[in-house]
């Protein structure tokens, strides 16, 4: 469960966003995302494993900039959905350069002589797959309920909760699934 708190600037933006203007969630995305990234490189973590922290830091420094250089921007409005479509990129991204986000992280808590394992890659590659598909699906919902019904705070809410819940509960157990799997054809 490391990884959850690669999510700490997303979440805590989401949190400080419903309560205060765009501006001071950015900049409170921002902080904390560049406070996770140097606490990482000092305890010696490796790019690999950091790609949500670097996506977090490019994306709030923009959406900082933007905010207080047009604090009246209609981006304002999406600035919740556009987190999901961000790291919706960033997921997809990460495929495409054949290195998700995932195998990073999962390196960390698994025996190196497991990680150029073709089963242990592609683990990692469903398990990105299923957040980039969340962080999309979550990313066009927001974008579509904020365009048609704004003031659905508690709708927001739940699709923010499910975007996030969803691949975290399949991170945890599908890798369990497939070690059994592999346990029983043994």
């Amino acid at each position: 469960m490391n990884y959850l708190k690669s999510f700490v600037p997303w979440i805590a933006f989401a949190i400080v966003a419903t309560q205060f203007d765009w501006r001071w969630s950015g900049l409170t995305g921002l902080v904390l995302a560049a406070g996770l990234l140097v606490m990482a490189r000092r305890e010696g973590r490796k790019a690999d494993t950091l790609i949500i922290e670097w996506s977090a830091l490019s994306f709030f420094v923009l959406l900082t900039a933007v905010a207080f250089s047009f604090p009246a921007s209609p981006l304002k409005t999406y600035t919740g959905a556009l987190t999901d479509a961000w790291l919706a990129l960033t997921a997809w991204g990460s495929i495409l350069l054949r290195r998700p986000f995932t195998l990073g992280i999962a390196r960390t808590m698994t025996p190196p002589e497991l990680w150029e394992n073709p089963a242990f890659k592609r683990v990692n590659l469903i398990i990105t797959l299923v957040w980039a598909a969340s962080f999309t699906i979550t990313g066009l919902a927001g974008i579509a309920l904020l365009n048609y019904a704004p003031h659905a705070t508690a709708a927001l809410i739940a699709l923010k909760v499910l975007g996030f819940a969803v691949p975290v509960a399949f991170t945890i157990r599908y890798p369990r699934i497939v070690r059994a799997r592999a346990q029983k054809a043994a």
